[in-house]
Parts: structure tokens; sequence; C-alpha cells
């Protein structure tokens, strides 16, 4: 096994990493994210690195890639003209959505218009039941007669959605094989094949998503593999991280890139719980803050929760229920609008708001230099001394403190009153309350305590403002790794193959289809091993179960681990299951579910809505280690003037705070706060008396001092 690279699209840089084979050796690089052109900054960045390390292209095993690409086409309506086929009767159903309204009192409540809009809606006669059955047969005449209309309209693409298709997908089979007879060049997902669940809805909108941008997928990463093959002369296979924090194969990705709308923040959140199944930390709290958004993401045990479902283009301040769902399994995490990059403005109450809005890669903060004139969180924390004008990205790129303050003063110093220091003390506390209320929030809904969290801090704006999170939150430590500014895209190099599989079978616990169930299970079985076939022997696979389940009439799953006795390697899990399952699953279900909510409901009838099949790889070798420092390196680089914010009634001050190069900070280092300690991805801030060391592996853990 050669060289390994993790190459991570964010919305103003571009993280490569490249690991050795032992995952041992790290080189990391960061260059500005070309947003015309993704790609361009891959090729760039990975060309960097290699000719830094001097590793030859022929050496590298396999590059592992992820990306905001097709998020950023949804939320700006930069995809396919998507038409929806559905059961006559039920076009609407997409935007008639659920009884839930997310916000009970707004008048103006604001849902995402769907992405095949009613006029691009079109209707199949035929009927399947809940049971499979058929009640009414495909017009396979009308069926023909649509595909030749959806080719004289124009559409590209087209998400075929049939009532009950979850529990007999042959309509939807015999439709998908009529358009690609009559109509070749459209893109078509059916929804048995994307989301064989129940919820009509979901299903439907999760289908869109998925043919929407499966066009750009396919020449995105189609273009990329063919690149890295004819400019770099890489010989490995191209990887795409999954949202639920598993790779697959190029073909696999384009043709599923419903899979990959929360690829990038999934890859650090692995990386976290790779730091912590390391270290023995059995649970910890992500907090991963770039130039554009900012992700918590709570680690439980040693690995971070998955849920069945998520949603994209949120319209009313990233509130849950607000966006379109996506039925596929993913890391849990939230994410709101605020990094480096974000811009603070003061809205028509004058109140201070920092972001969702993002000055990005271009222009960018007013400190860069690129035409930006607007305040932003970088610009900021420039002009409280915590960045190194001549210091960022190593010196690569230097800042103009001028310009920030400039900025400051024209956008919240002169709304709000407030000189260029007072106003970026504001927006660099606005930003941490932001995300520790989000972080906070996080924590509570999967029954965590904030409090009791050690934060893992990353990206290039997260060490800056961590220790600030942390105080707000009065988390007991907070852990800087190295190489903080890339993690993402080491994380990638921590992730095994995988894929998650589904298939919904409603029925009560006591009145399970036992035969049914281990037939489906196979089933899923033999799909993932067939997927996973050109990246992972079967033999090396190993083969989890897991039940969405919930109280009897409950509108809503939980994920519960079907307790096997065997989940090894090759592994045929459908020989275990049988009624003999029946009252271990209950048990697992009611541990579950206590752990959530804190109580269970005694004598109440359970049921399972789906099971799922997780097949992974084995977990690829990550055991990095920082560069041994230089003899006669000296780790202390001299002072900085920066602000330290005050305890209790005290207003803070600005005071000369020591300054240390990460890159000499040995293993077993002890250092007290406050402190700045520098590496070229990114700044560790910490502004108060704290107890710091450096672990064996170049890891800086801060505490508060007593």
């Amino acid at each position: 096994m050669g060289y390994r690279i993790g190459a991570d699209i964010g919305g103003t840089f571009t993280d490569i990493a490249l690991v050795d084979a032992a995952g041992e050796r790290l080189e990391i690089v960061k260059v500005a994210t070309t947003p015309e052109r993704p790609d361009d900054a891959v090729i760039a960045g990975i060309r960097t690195v290699l000719e830094a390390s001097d590793v030859a292209t022929d050496a590298v095993a396999h590059v592992v890639h992820g990306t905001t690409l097709f998020t950023n086409a949804l939320i700006e309506r930069k995809g396919a003209r998507t038409a929806l086929v559905t059961t006559a009767g039920f076009r609407d159903a997409v935007e008639i959505g659920r009884e839930h309204r997310y916000d009970m009192y707004d008048l103006h409540l604001e849902r995402p218009e769907p992405l095949a809009p009613r006029s691009r809606r079109y209707e199949v006669a035929e009927r399947i039941l809940a049971d499979g059955s058929v009640f009414a047969p495909l017009d396979e005449a009308g069926a023909r007669a649509l595909a030749e209309r959806l080719v004289a309209e124009g559409i590209e693409a087209v998400a075929v959605c049939f009532l009950h298709a979850y529990a007999n997908p042959a309509h939807e089979r015999a439709m998908g094989q009529v358009l690609a007879e009559m109509a070749p060049g459209l893109a078509v997902s059916l929804s048995s094949d994307i989301a064989p669940e129940i919820r009509e809805y979901d299903r439907a909108s999760t289908t869109l998503v998925n043919v929407y941008v499966k066009r750009i997928a396919e020449r995105y990463l189609g273009r990329l593999a063919e690149r890295l093959r004819a400019e770099l002369a890489i010989p490995g296979p191209l990887y795409v991280m999954q949202s639920n924090g598993g790779l697959a194969a190029v073909d696999t990705a384009a043709s599923q890139p419903v899979r990959l709308i929360e690829s990038g923040p999934a890859a650090g959140a692995l990386a976290a719980a790779h730091f912590a199944a390391r270290h023995g930390i059995a649970d910890l709290l992500s907090v991963d803050m770039g130039g554009t958004t900012a992700k918590a993401c709570v680690i439980a045990d040693g690995a971070p929760l998955i849920a069945p479902e998520f949603e994209v283009d949120r319209r009313y301040r990233f509130k849950k229920g607000s966006g379109l769902p996506v039925k596929t399994p993913v890391i849990e995490l939230i994410e709101i609008g605020t990094g480096g990059g974000s811009i603070a403005r003061v809205d028509t109450l004058g109140r201070l708001a920092v972001g969702p809005e993002s000055a990005g890669a271009a222009p960018g903060p007013a400190a860069y230099g690129q035409g930006g004139t607007e305040a932003t969180v970088t610009d900021a924390d420039l002009v409280l001394g915590y960045l190194d004008p001549g210091f960022f990205l190593g010196g690569s790129m230097r800042l103009d403190r001028a310009a920030a303050e400039a900025a400051l003063l024209a956008g919240p110093g002169a709304s709000l009153g407030l000189d260029a220091l007072s106003a970026a003390r504001a927006v660099h506390s606005m930003a941490n309350e932001a995300m520790a209320s989000a972080a906070r929030l996080h924590a509570v809904e999967r029954g965590k305590e904030a409090s009791r969290l050690s934060l893992f801090a990353f990206g290039g704006a997260g060490p800056v403002h961590a220790w600030g999170i942390a105080r707000i939150l009065r988390a007991p430590a907070v852990i800087y790794p190295f190489g903080a500014g890339v993690m993402s895209a080491i994380g990638f190099l921590a992730a095994p193959a995988g894929v998650d599989l589904v298939r919904s079978a409603p029925a009560p616990l006591d009145a399970t289809d036992w035969p049914g169930v281990a037939r489906a299970v196979a089933e899923m079985a033999e799909a993932g091993r067939a997927a996973l076939a050109a990246s992972v022997p079967a033999e090396a696979l190993t083969t989890r179960l897991v039940a969405d389940m919930r109280y009897t009439r409950q509108g809503h799953e939980i994920r519960v681990p079907v307790p096997l006795a065997d989940t090894g390697p090759g592994n045929g899990a459908e020989r275990e299951i049988g009624p003999a399952l029946a009252a271990p699953l209950a048990a697992a279900f009611a541990e579950t579910y206590g752990a959530l909510y804190g109580h269970t409901v005694p004598d109440a009838a359970v049921e399972v809505v789906s099971w799922r099949a997780i097949l992974e790889g084995p977990r690829p070798t990550l055991a990095l280690r920082p560069p041994a420092p230089g003899a006669g390196a000296a780790a202390l680089k001299g002072h900085r003037e920066a602000w330290l914010p005050g305890t209790g009634m005290a207003e803070g001050r600005l005071a000369p705070v020591p300054v240390y190069d990460r890159y000499a900070l040995a293993p077993g280092t002890a250092l007290e706060g406050p402190a700045i300690i520098e590496e070229r991805e990114s700044t560790v801030v910490i502004t108060d008396p704290a107890r710091i060391r450096v672990d064996e592996t170049g890891n800086l853990i801060a505490e508060r001092a007593p």
C-alpha cells in the first residue's frame, strides 16, 4: 500500500493531506478554492503537496475526495431541468409535504420550492398497495406517451416516485425501462433505488435531489478522475466520501450523489472519532469552523452518531423543518453559517448579526486585500491581535490590518457607534456565542451535556474560537490536533470503504415476518458486497444491522443496533435473524430510547419500520506523528498585543501575549495560558490562565487553570 491523499474543498480554501503507507508521515497544503472549476484547486494542491514531500505520483495508492459542490448546486438551484413522475393523483404530495409547521406562529412561513415545480410534475396511472400487491397495473401506453412529452418539453432529468414502490418496485422499474428506451439522454433516478423507505414526501424529495445533481456529479467526478490520471499520472483510484462516513467508488458516487451532500463535514467528525478511539476517550464534542460555516458533532462511545435523514437548503435561520428532506444516512451534526469569512452586519432592529452570508474565497474578507469591503470574523480576529498578518497560511498570504479596521468601522462600527477594536470584540464574541448555542443544543438533543464534553477543535478558524466557545459552555478541556487547519482532509484518510442499505418492512416486533426480514437482509448484504467488490474483498467486509424502531403509533423512529452474535469479517448476518432475536432487540430499543430521552414507556408495543445493513471494509491505519522540532528550535517567537476578555464585570484588556511556534513544541512540553500558538494553517488562541500540554502525538490539550 502506498501514499494516500485526502482532498477537501471548502467555501474558502481547498485542503490537501498526504500520508505514507504506515499512516505516520503527514504533509499538508492549503490552497485557495476555485469556485468556477473546483477541480483546479484540487489538482494544484495535490501537485504542490507531492512536490513539497518529494513523493512520486506512481507511489500514490489512492485519492479520497469530498466536496460541497452538490450542496451548493442545490442551494443555488443550478442543477438540471428536472421533472417528477408520480402515481396518478399524487403529483402534489411533494409540495404539500407534512402537516408539521416548523414555526407555529409565523404567518409568513417559507419552505423551499420543490426541485420540480408543478408544471414539471407528471402522473401515470398505476397503483401498488402498502403490502406490495398490485391494485392497478401500469398504463404502459401512458408511460410511453409521457416519455415523448418529457423529451419534447426539454426535460433533462426525471425522478420516478410511485406509491409504495419500496414494497414492490416493479412499476418503477418498468417506467425506468420505458424512459431508457425512448429518452436515453435523460438522467433518471427511481425512488426504489435511491430511498426504498416509507413516507412518500421524503422518498420523492430524496429522489429529486439525487437526479437534480446527477449530471453535475457525473461530469465533475469523471473529469477529476481523468485529470488525476492524465495530468498527475496517479495510478490509484479516486474514492469519494459519503455523508455517512464511508468511502464510495467514483461510479457509485456519480450514480447516487445524494449520498455525498454532507461529505466534507462527515470527514471532520471521523477525524474527531479517530482521535477519541486512539486516546481512549469515550465522548467528545467536535467543533469544526472553516471559512464559511461552523459544525458541531457529538462523538459518543468513540463514534459519531448516524441519522437516517437530514435536510438541505433550510430557508429559515437553519431551522429544522424548513428545508428539503433527504432520506440517506448522515453523520449527525449541526451546521450554522458562522465561519472566518462570515459577514458581520447590523439588522433593521439594530442587532449585530454574523453570517450566514460569507465573503467566500473571492473577494474574501477585507483583510485579504482582494476587493472585499465588508467586515468578517477574520477581520475581527486580526484586529484583536489573534492572527499575525505576516504569518497567515504560514506567510504565503499577507493580511491587511488597516483594511480590516476600515471594514469594521464602516460596517458594525458605524451602525453601533463603536471603534474598530470594540466592533471586533463584538463580532468575535457573537461568533463564539452562536457556535456555543448551536453546540449546546446539538449535545442536548443527543442526550449529552455540553459542559461535560471536551472540545476537539479544528478547521482554519476553529482553534482561534474554540477556547471562547469552551469558556461559554464551561467545557473541561479543549484539544487542538496537529494539522487542525486541514483536519477534514485528514479525516478522509481515516474512513473505510462502506455502504449503507435499507429496506422498509413495517411490522410490530411480535408479528414480524422473520423469514422475509432474513431474505431482505441477505439481498442487502449481496448488493453491498457487489458495490464494494472493486474496493474490498468480500472476506474483509464487516456487516452490522440497524433497525429503525418506535413505539407503535409514534411518528418517528430511532436507530437501534441489532444485537447479533457475529458481526465479523465476511459474516452472514441473515443467518441469525429469527424469532429469538425479538427479545434482545426489544431490550436494545429500550436502552437506546432511554439514553436519548431519559425514560421509556412501560408495556407499550414496539415496532420495526426499516432494516439497515451497513457493510464496511477495514479501517485504514492512521497514527500520525508531528515532525520532530529542529535542533535548537526556539518555541517562543515573541509577544503580541492581543485582547484578553475579563471575568465577571471586568471589561478585558489588550495585553502582550506570548506567541509560540507549534512546530518547535516537542511532546511533553508544558505551557501556561494566555498563549497564542501558531502553525501554518491555523492559530490556537487561549485567552485565560490555563494549563497547556503537548501529548505524545503532538496534540495540544488545554485545561482551565484552577
